[in-house]
């Protein structure tokens, strides 16, 4: 018994140790945030943008000059009077004026029209694998041969033109060199390009908005091809021509999509029709068909939530909101846009032919062919579909949505002799 006591009033004694050094760490935590000799210490971590961007951080010890403080005035005045909250390090207090090139954000927003000069297809398209390995291709191999074919049909393959539309380039080639309709490989290369604008001159039609009033554009996609983006841009061009423009947020799916586009809508100062996430799709794309009609708005832009084109569950959904407009139009949606992206390859194919099943697609646009993009699709959905490719995606500034134009592509992808 007499054990047992001794056993309790030891784990008395070491719980009283325990609470008081506790109450000791806590009150120098207290004193240490109270005191002013805390901010002196402190090093503000530069600002990621700033990084990126290769701008001056504005309190980087690194660029701070000799003597310069490199902490906040307000850090060093007097401490926090009595009764206040101590205060905390906040780190730099705004982003750089100039956001880095080619964001969507600031004041060189994907809806604002800037200063910078516009890139050609040239200056896009360039750094495209396709257009290198046909730029290095001919510069390694300036005479005629078979084996210059072969690695020509190697190049074409391998940037995704497709079998049936390389074969055929190919076999052409072949047979007007054999028959000596080409001095030289240079002479080769212009009968190429002749053969690749003429791949792409068919499917260069103009989207008309103006028969319709409103016009109604079904824009849809699988996830990620940038459809939302898409329809800023569209919204922009067609603001800019002085069309009324009306947005339906039909994508109900994604996070923030409806936000995304109530805020591009906001800064173009055009409506939005808009219902909650997790809203039925066709439900909104109805009422904003009704809204359009009640209000006489020239264009109707509706976007969709991406689909998977195995998904034939998602596709069917497509095929409702189809049959909804109906009701009210006929003849709705006037455009079935599908939105493409140009890194996909040839499973871009699969997916045109999954949704032209599902709800009738009528034009392309073919994003993301700046950067790394191999391009080559372009020429397999020309052969394959023969549908109109209306625009192109050079970049993310809303002046980079070409109106797709068959030689400047193509004199992108393959520049003529100098």
């Amino acid at each position: 018994m007499a054990e047992l006591d001794s056993q309790i009033a030891s784990t008395r004694e070491s719980c009283v140790q325990l609470n008081e050094t506790a109450i000791r760490k806590i009150a120098l935590i207290k004193r240490v945030l109270a005191s002013r000799t805390l901010y002196p210490t402190t090093t503000l971590m530069p600002n990621l943008w700033n990084k990126l961007a290769g701008r001056k951080p504005r309190n980087d010890p690194a660029f701070a000059s000799p003597g310069e403080s490199v902490i906040p005035a307000d850090f060093l005045q007097s401490g926090p009077e009595a009764g206040e909250a101590p205060r905390r390090h906040v780190g730099p207090p705004t982003l750089p004026e100039t956001p880095l090139p080619n964001m969507a954000s600031g004041a060189n927003d994907l809806m604002v029209s800037t200063a910078h000069p516009r890139r050609g297809w040239r200056e896009r398209l360039s750094g495209s694998g396709f257009a290198r390995g046909l730029t290095s291709l001919f510069s390694r191999n300036p005479v005629l041969s078979d084996e210059l074919l072969d690695e020509l049909e190697l190049t074409l393959l391998s940037a995704d033109v497709g079998v049936a539309a390389t074969t055929e380039l190919i076999d052409d080639l072949r047979r007007r060199m054999h028959k000596r309709e080409f001095a030289d490989a240079a002479a080769m290369r212009e009968a190429l390009r002749a053969r690749l604008v003429a791949m792409l001159e068919p499917v260069a039609r103009h989207l008309d908005v103006g028969g319709r009033k409103p016009f109604m554009l079904l824009v849809v996609g699988v996830n990620g091809v940038g459809k939302t983006t898409t329809i800023g841009k569209l919204a922009r061009r067609f603001h800019n021509e002085q069309r009324d423009v009306l947005l339906a947020a039909g994508d109900t799916f994604r996070a923030a999509a409806v936000a995304q586009l109530q805020e591009w809508a906001g800064r173009l100062d055009i409506p939005v029709c808009a219902q909650g996430q997790g809203a039925d799709s066709a439900s909104v794309i109805f009422d904003a068909l009704q809204m359009g009609i009640a209000h006489g708005n020239d264009v109707l832009i509706a976007d969709t939530a991406g689909r998977l084109h195995t998904r034939s569950g998602l596709m069917d959904e497509l095929a409702k909101v189809k049959r909804v407009v109906g009701k009210l139009d006929a003849d709705a949606p006037h455009e079935v846009l599908m939105v493409i992206d140009g890194t996909t390859g040839q499973n871009a194919i699969n997916q045109v032919r999954q949704f032209i099943d599902a709800v009738g697609v009528t034009g392309l646009v073919v994003t993301k062919l700046d950067g790394t993009a191999k391009g080559g699709v372009v020429f397999a959905l020309a052969r394959e579909f023969a549908l109109p490719i209306r625009y192109v995606g050079l970049g993310e500034r809303a002046e980079d949505l070409r109106v797709f134009d068959p030689r400047a592509f193509v004199d992108g992808l393959l520049p003529g002799a100098a």
